[in-house]
């Protein structure tokens, strides 16, 4: 395979290890792909998460410890934030 003035020329090389050289390329972690940077939880899945209820979570919204979001008529809560605001202080 040579590359030349971004042509690529392929010279002795199968069919399959071209397949080979491009499946290495394009591996994709299904990890990675699966779960977003910082996803959204609904008020349901915070309340799931933390091991309270909704008037509970409503309590922490409305004193600022945690901060939600609305998307039209919904209240969401991102992951990383709701993680970040139950972590014990260590003095």
């Amino acid at each position: 395979m040579v590359i030349m003035n971004n042509q690529i020329f392929l010279q002795g090389i199968t069919i399959e290890q071209l397949a080979e050289v491009l499946k290495s390329m394009l591996a994709i972690n299904p990890q990675e792909q699966a779960q977003p940077a910082n996803p959204l939880l609904t008020r349901d899945e915070v309340c799931e998460l933390l091991s309270f209820n909704k008037t509970s979570l409503w309590k922490h919204t409305k004193s600022g410890r945690l901060k939600s979001y609305g998307i039209g008529n919904r209240v969401y809560y991102k992951r990383d934030e709701v993680l970040e605001a139950v972590k014990p202080i260590n003095s």
